[in-house]
């Protein structure tokens, strides 16, 4: 029997969750599940899932296919990276050491995402209160303006009257 680890949607109208699902590949989408692994809120703001790892790694090592969305997931989770290491052969020493460096990793990065978040926030609202203060310089420039064109026309003329000549 071809297995599938999939997304089964339960939410009601505009309101979607799923439950991660083991599933014939065969059957529809919110059909009859041999056993739910876990469940995933799109909604929520960190996108709030729960996964059973070890009952996902069972069904992977008995043949289930994850789809893409369950994949992004066990990425997420870092569930691939230890399948991965599983399919390779490495002793589970090793693969605990694997996986607390990934951990580290995705709180270095997590951290620098909420850093860069804040900053984005911080820029937007110092972004009004920066054109309260740049309206009196923009004046000025107003100002300059035609000087600048005038002094860009000029060379603009000298162009057509050489391409004119060439003719």
């Amino acid at each position: 029997m071809a297995t599938k680890i999939r997304l089964k949607r339960i939410g009601r109208r505009n309101r979607p969750f799923y439950r991660l699902i083991v599933i014939d590949s065969r059957k529809k989408r919110d059909g009859a599940a041999i056993e739910q692994v876990g469940w995933y809120n799109p909604i929520a703001d960190e996108n709030s899932y729960d996964i059973k790892g070890d009952r996902v790694l069972h069904w992977l090592g008995e043949g289930a296919i994850p789809s893409d969305a369950v994949k992004k997931i066990m990425r997420q989770e870092g569930l691939s990276l230890r399948w991965h290491l599983m399919q390779q052969g490495v002793d589970e020493k090793e693969i605990e050491k694997e996986m607390k460096k990934w951990e580290l990793n995705r709180e270095n990065v997590l951290a620098d995402r909420e850093t860069k978040k804040t900053e984005k926030l911080s820029k937007k609202k110092e972004a009004p209160e920066a054109e309260v203060a740049s309206e009196a310089p923009a004046e000025e420039k107003a100002e300059e303006a035609p000087e600048a064109e005038v002094a860009s026309e000029a060379p603009a003329e000298e162009n057509d009257n050489n391409t004119e000549e060439e003719e």
